[in-house]
């Protein structure tokens, strides 16, 4: 049996070996319980499944329209990366139900190849993270998490989409409980063929076809009093094919990944611990030519062991110690890695201390373990102030890193053994104002890298990753919320406007993909069975080479999508999207326009 389903079944049977009659309290189970408390002191948007179907196409649309996070994507459904406040893709986690997914080889996710509608909710965390969640959580962190509901008994959705490009979307989920046992299985598939023309670059997106599809099963089962197996599990397989011109060579790149985690957790008045167990594997082929056997590639694995101990030493005072382990294996097919290892921990200790309703503070620190490789000892130091009714303070300050990709390392030609950890510190002021239904956040910051990994040339004639580069960025990320009900009527608006300016202080010039200036406005009015809802968005220049020349640059652009939702039925709901309204020419990547305007329609089926 393939290893990995054999883990898998271990997981499973494992809860069936503890059962027992007393019944615990908590209704949901969220396997990243730490997102509460980071919640206290940072800007944390949460978006809901309902958020996430207004941007079905992939996860990138999610982000771009509804997050103050940047993409850089190379033409729509293709190669994608995200990046916060001036950083990089590989400063930026991925966290998989609490767990740091990021690939091994890059040291990043691909947005595109994590599937978006496998996931109860999105979470989107701006700021250092990597006192809690490792390595990458510099610039911010992206949440993917799923949640098991306890006593809600049978529960079941149907999505399906078709699209401009032949695009074909489906989802199905369904789920069971009652009040000691909770199941939830989902399944998502996804095609498109891709084609679409720009006819004002002179662009037909040839070879851009993708298709993939994603399973979901979690299990949750309360054990007596307070404690609660949780076994949560993931398969993704997805194929895109590169973009190419008329005559160029077609090439394409199949991905395959698998993630699993046991979870124990055990609560009393004082004392809460999660233990967690987790498996994950990442394959990837890269196909040069199409007809031919695959050029490149290479198979990733992680096993995880992490205890998350929280102790309520008083009313005022917590204590949380969260240490893990990890073994990192990594197998590449011809890129000069063969059989790479690698033994990681970390120990970090938090301080919680909430003397008055109007006060929170939070100190931590963490020591990580890697081997063959130098890690710093990281800090993070926060504090909350509500100075009255509509107003509250959040301040922010710590220390954060990302150490080496074992491509950065071991590929050939041009791997370093000798590099060194990328280290950042960051200090953040949060101001939060609130009346009645109108919310304001304005959150100025200040990031500094050290010791950042770039792949420049080198001396022999290729790429060689080096640590060269020390980047500052500042910059402001603000937020308007406004809600308003009355009688049948809703309205929602949500505007977001960003500014970074992130420079490498080695040239003085601007840091590339960075764009200085981003808007961002989702808006709905519902009336009854109906609702309609717009989104905006506005990105700046973006400069594309190091040197700032204007005439490579990406210039800016404003992006218009709109929306209707009508109910038939009770549990049926019609959707009809138009993307890209106003027809706009725009590109988030050189060289790689993005489609014009396009539709899709939509039915959900609740029951």
């Amino acid at each position: 049996m393939n290893k990995k389903y054999l883990f898998s079944a271990i997981l499973l049977c494992s809860p069936m070996l503890l059962l027992a009659q007393e019944h615990a309290i908590d209704t949901v189970f969220v396997f990243d319980n730490q997102l509460d408390n980071s919640r206290k002191v940072q800007k944390i948007s949460k978006l809901k499944e309902e958020d996430l179907l207004k941007n079905t196409t992939n996860l990138s649309e999610v982000l771009r329209f509804q997050s103050p996070v940047n993409i850089k994507e190379n033409g729509r459904g293709m190669v994608s990366s995200p990046s916060f406040r001036g950083t990089t893709a590989q400063q930026t986690a991925f966290i998989w139900n609490g767990i740091n997914v990021n690939s091994p080889f890059l040291g990043q996710g691909d947005i595109n190849n994590l599937n978006l509608l496998g996931y109860d909710q999105l979470e989107i965390k701006s700021g250092g993270g990597s006192v809690i969640y490792g390595s990458a959580a510099i610039g911010g962190t992206i949440h993917l998490n799923n949640e098991l509901t306890f006593n809600k008994g049978f529960r079941q959705s149907l999505f399906m989409e078709y699209g401009s490009y032949e695009t074909v979307n489906t989802f199905l989920k369904s789920s069971y409980s009652d009040e000691i046992l909770s199941v939830k299985f989902s399944g998502n598939y996804s095609e498109s063929k891709n084609y679409y023309e720009v006819p004002e670059k002179n662009y037909q997106n040839i070879n851009g076809q993708y298709q993939n599809k994603n399973f979901n099963l979690g299990v949750a089962y309360k054990i007596g009093s307070g404690n609660t197996l949780a076994w949560q599990t993931q398969h993704f397989s997805g194929s895109q094919h590169y973009p190419t011109t008329e005559f160029g060579s077609r090439s394409k790149y199949h991905s395959d990944s698998f993630r699993s985690t046991l979870s124990w957790n055990f609560k009393s008045k004082k004392i809460q611990n999660i233990l967690r167990l987790a498996y994950l594997e990442d394959e990837f082929q890269y196909f040069s030519t199409i007809e031919k056997p695959k050029s490149s590639g290479g198979t990733s694995e992680v096993a995880l062991l992490k205890n998350d101990f929280n102790y309520s030493i008083n009313d005022d005072f917590a204590l949380n110690i969260i240490t893990d382990y990890q073994l990192n294996k990594g197998k590449g097919y011809q890129s000069g890695i063969t059989d790479v290892v690698r033994n990681a921990g970390a120990f970090a200790a938090l301080l919680r201390w909430s003397p008055h309703q109007k006060y929170y503070f939070e100190a931590g620190i963490k020591k990580d373990i890697v081997e063959n490789l130098e890690t710093p000892i990281l800090f993070s130091l926060s504090g909350r102030h509500a100075v009255n009714h509509w107003y509250s303070l959040i301040f922010n300050l710590s220390k954060n890193f990302r150490y080496p990709s074992f491509n950065d390392l071991y590929w050939q030609p041009g791997g370093n053994p000798d590099l060194k950890s990328e280290v950042a510190h960051q200090v953040e002021l949060g101001n939060n104002f609130k009346y009645r239904n109108l919310s304001l956040s304005l959150s100025p910051y200040y990031l500094r890298i050290k010791n950042m990994i770039q792949w420049v040339p080198g001396s022999l004639g290729y790429w060689v990753p080096v640590n060269t580069s020390e980047v500052e960025s500042f910059g402001l990320e603000s937020q308007l919320e406004l809600k308003k009900t009355f009688g049948q009527h809703s309205a929602k608006m949500s505007v977001g406007y960003v500014f970074t300016h992130a420079i490498n202080k080695e040239t003085g010039n601007f840091m590339t993909y960075v764009p200085k200036h981003k808007v961002f406005g989702n808006a709905s009015y519902r009336y009854r069975s109906a609702e309609l809802y717009a989104q905006a968005m506005f990105t700046g220049l973006t400069y594309t080479t190091t040197d700032e020349e204007k005439s490579s640059a990406i210039p800016s652009y404003f992006v218009m999508n709109t929306g209707i939702n009508i109910r038939v039925l009770r549990n049926q709901q019609l959707g009809i999207k138009i993307n890209n309204l106003w027809d706009q020419v725009y590109e988030t990547s050189a060289y790689y326009p993005m489609p014009k305007r396009n539709y899709s329609i939509q039915l959900l089926i609740n029951f």
